[in-house]
């Protein structure tokens, strides 16, 4: 019955993150002892005083009428003012603020009010899974620059030069980085800043939603140089430092026209986030920062455990992340080796062989534009962590 569909729908992908963890849902609820490393979902409880002012706004009983479209003046002012403050994004006012239902939302409204038909985005690769899927489905073409091993999957500032052309309308990175961890220094960005100021109406989106899970202590706002601010849509959320995915509240900080182009297009999409999460993420941003200091700190003792049991598995290449929760190990060495009938071709087979002979769940660097690697999520608990290392050093060792 594909005929009756859209060719939009045909043609996209799914979401290899999310295919991945409901593959091991269903093999976990037929009692198979599935540790899942695949989605990007921090294992945190969501703090304590998070939760209490869901509660108290549900008492109040005023946050269940439709809330403005761009979200609650007071939590738009209070991410204006954290991007001030903490961002050094001097322009950042509550009206350059509009508030949706997670980061992907907020990239989705960004690239159907920008793109039109045949219009190019440059893609820093590795990549987020979705944003090449909703280039496509906004009408762009995605053009990707790949960034080494060797240079921390960064692609580099003279690759952006080369492959700007008259068609390119945007460019889209994420730092820290989803899948790789790795983090765009402050001169690297002015680099890049340096380029995209070259080319007139070109934009930059600048994911930075693992922005409190940062190993460096350097983040750095491409939005916060000068020049940029004009030049550069911000996207952020509550999910990762917050262990918020659920809650689902992402923003954006723009200029003005294109914050206004966002509002509209949500109004007929969506219209406001939910009141009451709303509530949960003003208490989040504008509240005491511990819990999520303390989540850092526990990701980066984490990466420790993980990096070291990795580098006692032959044949896997990582670099150290930065930032994030994950590991990208290039897994090259793999292919073409078998194992009772089973042969590697491709980091896909190897993740198939993984969930299937192990019992772990990962995610195919393909779906990142990496078809050499595989995502490791470390944001799982280090007894889930050893365990899952001890098995995949095991089924790799049977690969001949």
């Amino acid at each position: 019955m594909t005929s009756v569909l859209s060719d939009r729908i045909n043609q996209m992908e799914e979401s290899a993150t999310l295919a991945m963890a409901k593959k091991a849902r269903e093999l976990k609820a037929q009692g198979i002892d599935i540790i899942s490393l695949s989605l990007g979902e921090p294992d945190f409880k969501t703090p304590k005083h998070i939760q209490e002012a869901a509660k108290a706004s549900i008492d109040e009983g005023k946050y269940f009428a439709y809330p403005p479209v761009a979200g609650y003046q007071d939590l738009r002012e209070a991410i204006a003012k954290k991007l001030r403050e903490e961002n050094k994004i001097a322009d950042a006012m509550a009206e350059n603020i509009v508030v949706s239902t997670g980061a992907k939302h907020s990239i989705a409204n960004v690239f159907m009010c920008m793109i039109n038909e045949g219009d190019e985005v440059v893609i820093f690769s590795p990549y987020w899974v979705s944003y090449a899927e909703i280039i496509k489905l906004a009408g762009g073409i995605p053009v990707t620059i790949e960034g080494s091993l060797e240079n921390n999957f960064k692609a580099t500032a003279k690759q952006l030069e080369e492959a700007i052309t008259d068609k390119t309308k945007a460019i889209i990175y994420s730092s820290p980085c989803n899948p790789t961890g790795s983090v765009f220094s402050k001169e690297e960005l002015e680099a890049i800043a340096e380029v995209v100021k070259k080319k007139e109406n070109l934009f930059v989106i600048a994911d930075e939603i693992y922005e409190l899970i940062n190993f460096t202590g350097k983040h750095a706002s491409i939005a916060s140089f000068p020049g940029m601010f004009e030049r550069t849509i911000t996207v952020n959320g509550f999910s990762k430092g917050y262990a918020m995915t659920g809650w689902r509240v992402g923003y954006i900080c723009a200029p003005l026209f294109i914050a206004k182009a966002c509002e509209k297009m949500q109004g007929q999409f969506t219209s406001g986030g939910t009141g009451i999460a709303q509530r949960a993420a003003l208490a989040a941003i504008s509240g005491d920062q511990t819990a999520s200091k303390e989540m850092e700190k526990a990701y980066l003792n984490r990466r420790d455990l993980v990096l070291k049991l990795i580098q006692e598995i032959p044949g896997f290449k990582t670099h150290v992340p930065e930032g994030a929760f994950y590991f990208f190990p290039d897994i090259t060495y793999f292919f073409g080796k078998s194992a009772n009938g089973f042969t590697i071709n491709n980091a896909d087979d190897f993740c198939i062989y993984l969930l299937e002979k192990a019992n772990v769940s990962l995610v195919t660097g393909e779906a990142f534009g990496a078809p050499n690697c595989v995502r490791i999520s470390y944001a799982a608990s280090e007894e889930e962590l050893v365990e899952a290392m001890k098995r995949i050093k095991e089924a790799c060792a049977n690969l001949k």
